[in-house]
C-alpha cells in the first residue's frame, strides 16, 4: 500500500498527505466534493477505508483503482538482471490510479525546472493559504483549491510561494480548461498526452509527471527530468552521462512498461556517486 501511494506525496509536508500509525490520510477534491480518505491494513491481510466529505461516496467507490487494482504488474517482463530482481523485492507494487488530473498535473507545473524542496514548498504554501480545511477529524489537512480559485490566486501570492510567473500562468491556463484536462483521465496515454499539451506550458515532462498518477499509465515515462536518464543509465549500464535518447534507447526492450520498469529501477537505490555540490536554490520570494 506504502509503495503504491508515496508517489502521490508531495514532500513530508504535503498538506493533502499524512502517514500516521500506518494509515495514509489522503485529501482531494473530487467531482462529488471535497473528501479525506483514511486507508490502512486491517490486519488480516486487507485494506480498509473511511472517508468523510461530500466526495466520499466517489472516493470509495473508486478506491481499488487508486490501489492499483486495475493494473496489471504481470505484464511487466524484465530484460535485466537489474529488473529482475527489482521485481522479484517488489512483487506488490501497483500503479495507483486516481481518476483525478488536475491534482496532479498543478504540482507537476510546479515542479518544473526547480528543485523538489522549492516545489513542495510552493505546493503547502498554496493549499494552506487558498484550500479548504479539510473534512474530518484530522486536523492541518487542506483540501486543493478548485479551479476557479486556482485562478484568482493574485500575482504577489504566486511570488510569495515562490512560483515565477511562466509556471503560475501554466497553473491558470490549466485551470481554466479543467473540465477538459479531467476528461483526459479517461483516455488512453496517447490522446491524453496531447490533450494536456495543447495547454501551453505543459510539455512532455509535466504530461508524463501527471498520466502516471490520474491515470496510472505503465509506460508514461519521463523525458526532459534532470537527473532520471544518468540513473538509469548508470543502473542499467554502469555509465554515467546519459541523456535522454540513451535512456530511451535502455528502455525501449519495456515498451508499453516504461514508467513501471523505472519505478522498479529507483527502488534499487542503484544511482551515479555524486560528484558536484548540491544546487543551492534562489528564493524569488525575496526578491
Amino acid at each position: 500500500m506504502g509503495g503504491c501511494l508515496r508517489v502521490l506525496r508531495r514532500g513530508p509536508y504535503d498538506p493533502a498527505f499524512r502517514v500516521l500509525d500506518g494509515a495514509v490520510w489522503r485529501v482531494s477534491r473530487t467531482p462529488g466534493g471535497p473528501v479525506t480518505l483514511r486507508i490502512a491494513p486491517d490486519g488480516a491481510g486487507k485494506i480498509a477505508a473511511d472517508a468523510w466529505g461530500p466526495g466520499a461516496d466517489w472516493s470509495l467507490d473508486r478506491l481499488p483503482d487508486l490501489l492499483g487494482a486495475g493494473d496489471d504488474p504481470d505484464a511487466f517482463v524484465p530484460h535485466h538482471r537489474l529488473t529482475q530482481e527489482a521485481q522479484r523485492r517488489n512483487r506488490g507494487l501497483r500503479l495507483a490510479r486516481t481518476g483525478l488530473v488536475l491534482e496532479s498535473l498543478i504540482p507537476s507545473i510546479l515542479e518544473q525546472k526547480v528543485t523538489t524542496d522549492e516545489a513542495y514548498r510552493a505546493w503547502r504554501l498554496l493549499l494552506c493559504r487558498h484550500g479548504d480545511p479539510a473534512p474530518g477529524p484530522m486536523g492541518g489537512l487542506h483540501v486543493p483549491p478548485d479551479a476557479r480559485t486556482w485562478c484568482m490566486i493574485p500575482s504577489w501570492e504566486w511570488h510569495r510561494a515562490g512560483v515565477d510567473g511562466k509556471r503560475s500562468a501554466a497553473v491558470v491556463r490549466a485551470a481554466r480548461r479543467a473540465g477538459r484536462m479531467e476528461e483526459a483521465a479517461s483516455m488512453e496515454l496517447e490522446p491524453a498526452t496531447e490533450r494536456l499539451r495543447a495547454i501551453p506550458g505543459i510539455g512532455p515532462w509535466t504530461a508524463a509527471e501527471t498520466l502516471q498518477r490520474s491515470n496510472g499509465a505503465p509506460d508514461a515515462i519521463t523525458v526532459g527530468d534532470l537527473h532520471l536518464p544518468g540513473i538509469i543509465g548508470f543502473a542499467l549500464t554502469g555509465e554515467r552521462g546519459a541523456d535522454d535518447d540513451r535512456m530511451l534507447e535502455l528502455l525501449a526492450p519495456y515498451e508499453g512498461q516504461r514508467h513501471r520498469a523505472t519505478r522498479l529501477i529507483m527502488t534499487t537505490g542503484r544511482t551515479p556517486p555524486r560528484r558536484a555540490p548540491r544546487f543551492t536554490p534562489g528564493d524569488i520570494a525575496r526578491l
